[in-house]
């Protein structure tokens, strides 16, 4: 895997401060769209969270987050930061203490099939019997040659590819959206968060647009 050195000097060369900025406006927007599997009494765990789009923006008793970067002064308070390998995640935060682990745009980054496998086995260990895995990946069968664009991405994933690794880590699946959001928020078309809300609530759109796959799943009682 990418050192965190590396990954610090990669993300400043591809993200300004003005695209994040714009990204925390527009996953305000996907994040209320996800609430509906994340109850507000929740703890929740945003794994390989970057900048944290995501956990600053959901409602939730308890928000942790991890990255292999120390990005925790990006959080802000009231966000419980570890620093960690996302496959050593198990030995760094409680066993079975989760209702909901989140990931976006992260296991394209592991460095094998068998990595992404392993990542799941280690999110079942510290869910909750019945707790959800979120997660939101670019899926090549869709994307194509562009998903090689990005000179981190490792692995090719597909929803069903998704579905296989989750299956083999013992959980079910609640909720498959193969074609969801657009592959990047590095594009030209228009991404005001109103015209973000006006997309998540038109689903005959995703599947022109939708190259991202939403997959949703549940722990099972027996360990993954």
């Amino acid at each position: 895997m990418t050192k965190p050195k590396d990954l610090e000097q990669l993300y400043r060369h591809r993200f300004s401060a003005a695209e994040g900025a714009r990204k925390l406006a527009i996953w305000a927007e996907i994040t209320r769209f996800l609430a509906r599997w994340i109850p507000p009494s929740a703890a929740v765990l945003d794994l390989a969270c970057d900048e944290g789009y995501f956990i600053r923006n959901v409602v939730a008793t308890e928000r942790w987050a991890t990255d292999i970067r120390d990005v925790g002064t990006a959080l802000g308070d009231g966000i419980q930061f570890v620093q960690i390998n996302g496959l050593k995640l198990a030995s760094a935060v409680p066993a079975r203490h989760f209702d909901v682990v989140f990931m976006s745009n992260y296991l394209e980054h592991l460095p094998s099939s068998d990595a992404v496998v392993a990542q799941m086995g280690e999110v079942h260990r510290i869910l909750k019997a019945g707790g959800r895995m979120i997660i939101l990946q670019p899926n090549i069968r869709f994307v194509g040659g562009s998903y090689w664009d990005f000179l981190d991405h490792k692995v090719p994933l597909t929803d069903r590819s998704l579905v296989e690794a989750a299956e083999t880590c013992g959980f079910s699946v609640e909720r498959l959206i193969p074609r969801f959001l657009p592959y990047t928020t590095k594009s030209r078309l228009p991404q005001h968060p109103l015209i973000v809300r006006a997309y998540l609530r038109l689903p005959p759109v995703w599947r022109v647009m939708g190259k991202q796959t939403l997959l949703v799943a549940r722990a099972q009682t027996a360990a993954g």
